[in-house]
């Protein structure tokens, strides 16, 4: 399984990357000013940075894969300035990296790039929520690759359809590999438009600071009991039950705070400690003192949720998988 992993100033990320470059396909990331999936860059010791890490990537042979997925452009969405800002810069993207896809959730995007980049892979978004081959079908024109709605994760007959469905139409499938988000998050959308205008929001006097409402919902003792059944991350152990269902898997590595642990641990296959802590969003916060100790976790769990009925409410394979893993940090029998 190859992997595409997320850009971040990280000098250990960056060796971590250098050292699994057999592992890993391709490093995706934010441009200039352009709305992505976590807002947009501020800094210029970012860009700059990023702009020399970006040419050693590429000297070293890796793809590139450009994000413009961001939920909502507002008013430019449609603007003839917008595309030719894209359009600019994709240019200048090929010329010094030798940027070879696009992530996009904007069908009008996808159709402007197809139009005039033709050597550009158009890949659409994992918050686009493709979760059918009609989803995929009615896109087909404009993407070359899709990422599956996340909460497919475990779903094999779903992957195994949509996966067929690509490579008879010479398309690509791709999945989100850790993804700490809860499956069919009510407010995901809210959210993801949130972050799209967070660059705004930042210059208001807010009522209300919004995290995401599975701050709340973690924070019920008895919902945390069952966080394994309310997620759909795939451990690095589980990883080659995926050959023959996606072409490559996305590492979350934008905004983890140790996202060298995350590559080291999928290229490898293995991790003993807190599963949480590879996750994007992480909920180990929330756990705390109780970590899900990763190497506890029973063997025969990802195989087991690939191939169930599904039958949550009746059946409780997977709280009983995240109990038996469960381990306390702090000791509480002796207290009252």
């Amino acid at each position: 399984m190859k992997f595409t992993v997320g850009y971040q100033v990280n000098d250990s990320l960056k060796k971590s990357i250098l050292a699994n470059k057999e592992k890993i396909a391709e490093i995706y990331f934010p441009w200039g000013n352009f709305t992505n999936g976590r807002g947009v860059i501020e800094s210029k010791y970012v860009q700059r940075q990023m702009e020399v890490d970006l040419a050693e990537y590429a000297s070293e042979g890796f793809e590139m894969n450009l994000l413009l997925n961001g939920n909502c452009y507002g008013r430019y969405a449609q603007s003839r300035t917008f595309f030719m800002s894209i359009g600019d810069n994709v240019q200048e993207l090929i010329e010094r990296y030798k940027l070879g896809s696009v992530t996009t959730t904007s069908p009008l995007i996808a159709k402007f790039l197809k139009t005039n980049f033709h050597d550009i892979e158009v890949r659409a978004s994992v918050n686009m929520e493709v979760g059918s081959v009609e989803g995929m079908k009615y896109i087909s024109q404009w993407f070359d690759s899709f990422y599956l709605k996340r909460e497919y994760n475990y779903n094999y007959k779903m992957l195994k359809t949509a996966y067929d469905w690509c490579v008879e139409n010479g398309k690509k499938l791709f999945i989100l590999a850790n993804s700490g988000c809860l499956n069919f998050c009510s407010a995901h959308n809210f959210h993801d438009n949130l972050v799209a205008h967070q660059h705004e929001i930042a210059e208001m006097d807010n009522a209300y600071e919004f995290h995401g409402v599975c701050h709340d919902f973690l924070s019920v003792a008895e919902n945390k009991k069952r966080l394994l059944h309310y997620t759909n991350f795939i451990r690095p152990e589980d990883v080659h039950l995926y050959e023959g269902l996606c072409h490559g898997m996305k590492l979350a590595t934008r905004t983890n705070r140790n996202p060298a642990v995350v590559v080291d641990a999928y290229c490898k296959g293995k991790f003993s400690a807190n599963v949480l802590d590879l996750t994007e969003p992480s909920h180990a916060a929330h756990m705390y003192p109780t970590v899900i100790e990763n190497s506890k976790i029973a063997p025969d769990y990802a195989e087991h949720r690939l191939h169930c009925k599904k039958e949550c409410l009746q059946c409780g394979f997977c709280d009983t998988v995240q109990k038996n893993a469960s381990v306390d940090l702090i000791d509480t029998t002796h207290l009252t």
